[in-house]
C-alpha cells in the first residue's frame, strides 16, 4: 500500500471517530434537553401542591428557584470546565450525567419544599456539564467545521425542548411525580450510552493543571481578560442570554394577559419557536456561514433576534405575534457562529475553561433576568403607570441592539479570515 492510499485510510479513519463522537454528544445533548423539558409541564403545579394551593406563593418560590438554579449554573461552570481539562471531557460528562440523573430521582421523591430546593443545586451545578460537551466538540472537530457542529447542537436542543414537555404533559396526568421520574429515565440512559461508547477526546499531552484560583466566576473573567477579544466576544454573549431570558420569564403572562392565549396555545407558540430554531441550526448554518463566514453569523443573529423581540412587543395581535417568530428564529445563527469565533482564540488545553467561562456568564444571565424582565413587565401594565405591555420585549431588543454596535466594532478590529468551506 503506498504512503498515499495509507494517509487516506488513516484520514477516513479518524474522520470515522469523530463523527461517532459528535453523534454521542448529539445524543447525550438531545437526552439531556428532553429530560429538561419533560419536568417543564409539572414543576409550576408541583410547587403549587407543596403550598396548598396557593398560586402566588409557588410563582415566587418559581422565581426564587430559577435564579438559584442560575447561581448554581454560574459558580459550577469554570469549575467543570477546569476539570475536563485536568481529567477529561469523559469522566466529567459522565459524573455530570449521573449526578444529573440523581438530581431528577430526588425531586421525584422531595418529600419537602427543602430536599426541592437542594435538588435545584444539584441541577444547575450539573447542568454546567454542557460546556463540557463544547469543549468536546472543539476538541474532535477542526476549526473551519466547528460551527456547523455547533449548530447541529443547536437544532438537537431544539428537538428536545418540543419533543419533552409533550411527553411530561402526558406522563403529567398520571402523576405529578411521573415526569421527573422519567427524566431521571431518560438521563441514565444517556450516561450508560456513555460509558459504553463515548471515547475521550483530550490528548493527555493537551491537558492543564487544575487550579482553584482559576475555577470560579472571577477566575473566569480573568481568563477571558486574558485572550484579547474574548472578554467583549464573551459580554456580546452576555447580553444575548440576558435578552433571551424574557422569554422564561414573562412569555405566558404576556401572551394570557394581552391575547388571552391558553396554555395550549402558548405550548403551541413555544413549539413553533423550537421548529425555527431546528430549522436554522440544522439546515441554514452551514450554508450561511459558508456565505457570510462566522462574524457575519453572529451579527446576524443579533439583529434577526432583536427585530423578532421588537416584533414581538409591537404585535397587537397574536397572530402578529406569530408572524415575528421565523425571524426571531434566526437568532439561532449566532450560537454557531460565536462558538466558531472563541474556540479559535485560545488552545487545546484552554477548552474546557473556555467553555466553562462563557456558560458561567450565561449563568449570570439568569441571576439576573427574572427580576429584571419581571420588574418591566409588571411596571409597565400596573395601574398609574403608562401602558406598554410590550415593554420587556422592547428591553430585550435594545440589549440585542447593544450587542450587534459591540459585534461590529470587534469584527471591524478583526483580521480578515478566508470563509468557511461549505
Amino acid at each position: 500500500m503506498s504512503d498515499g492510499t495509507q494517509n487516506s485510510a488513516q484520514d477516513a479513519k479518524r474522520e470515522r471517530g469523530r463523527r461517532a463522537a459528535v453523534g454521542f454528544i448529539l445524543v447525550s445533548v438531545w437526552l439531556d434537553v428532553l429530560s429538561l423539558g419533560v419536568i417543564i409541564p409539572a414543576f409550576a403545579p408541583l410547587m403549587q401542591q407543596f403550598n396548598h394551593g396557593d398560586a402566588g406563593a409557588a410563582a415566587g418560590w418559581m422565581g426564587i428557584f430559577s435564579t438559584v438554579w442560575a447561581a448554581a449554573q454560574f459558580f459550577g461552570a469554570p469549575v467543570l470546565g477546569g476539570l475536563s481539562d485536568r481529567f477529561g471531557r469523559r469522566p466529567v460528562l459522565l459524573i455530570s450525567l449521573f449526578g444529573l440523573s440523581v438530581d431528577y430521582l430526588v425531586m421525584a421523591f422531595a418529600p419537602t419544599m427543602g430536599w426541592l430546593f437542594v435538588a435545584r443545586v444539584i441541577s444547575g451545578f450539573t447542568a454546567a456539564g454542557m460546556a463540557v460537551a463544547s469543549a468536546y466538540i472543539a476538541d474532535v472537530t477542526p476549526p473551519e467545521k466547528r460551527a456547523q457542529t455547533f449548530g447541529l447542537i443547536g437544532a438537537a436542543w431544539g428537538v428536545g425542548f418540543i419533543v419533552g414537555p409533550a411527553i411530561g404533559g402526558w406522563l403529567g396526568d398520571i402523576s405529578l411525580r411521573a415526569p421527573f421520574m422519567g427524566a431521571a429515565a431518560l438521563t441514565l440512559v444517556g450516561a450508560l450510552y456513555g460509558v459504553f461508547v463515548l471515547p475521550e477526546s483530550l490528548k493527555r499531552e493537551n491537558r492543564a493543571p487544575f487550579a482553584w484560583a482559576k475555577a470560579n466566576p472571577l477566575g473566569a473573567l480573568t481568563f477571558l481578560k486574558a485572550h484579547g477579544e474574548l472578554l467583549p466576544l464573551a459580554a456580546v454573549n452576555l447580553l444575548l442570554q440576558l435578552a433571551h431570558y424574557v422569554l422564561p420569564t414573562i412569555f405566558v403572562l404576556y401572551a394570557s394577559n394581552r391575547y388571552g392565549w391558553s396554555l395550549k396555545m402558548t405550548g403551541s407558540a413555544m413549539a413553533l419557536t423550537g421548529v425555527c430554531n431546528i430549522i436554522v441550526q440544522g439546515l441554514l448554518v452551514k450554508r450561511v456561514v459558508a456565505w457570510i463566514g462566522e462574524w457575519g453569523a453572529v451579527l446576524a443573529g443579533l439583529v434577526f433576534g432583536g427585530l423578532g423581540f421588537a416584533i414581538y412587543g409591537m404585535a397587537p395581535t397574536g397572530w402578529l405575534f406569530l408572524l415575528g417568530t421565523p425571524v426571531f428564529g434566526l437568532i439561532g445563527l449566532f450560537g454557531p457562529g460565536f462558538q466558531g469565533l472563541i474556540t479559535r482564540r485560545v488552545a487545546a488545553t484552554e477548552q474546557g475553561r473556555l467553555q466553562g467561562a462563557t456558560s458561567s456568564l450565561a449563568g449570570l444571565a439568569g441571576i439576573i433576568a427574572p427580576t429584571l424582565f419581571g420588574f418591566t413587565y409588571a411596571w409597565f401594565v400596573a395601574p398609574g403607570h403608562a401602558y406598554v405591555p410590550g415593554s420587556a420585549f422592547f428591553l430585550a431588543a435594545t440589549f440585542q441592539g447593544v450587542g450587534a454596535l459591540i459585534a461590529v466594532v470587534l469584527m471591524a478590529r478583526a483580521p480578515k479570515a478566508a470563509k468557511v468551506a461549505a
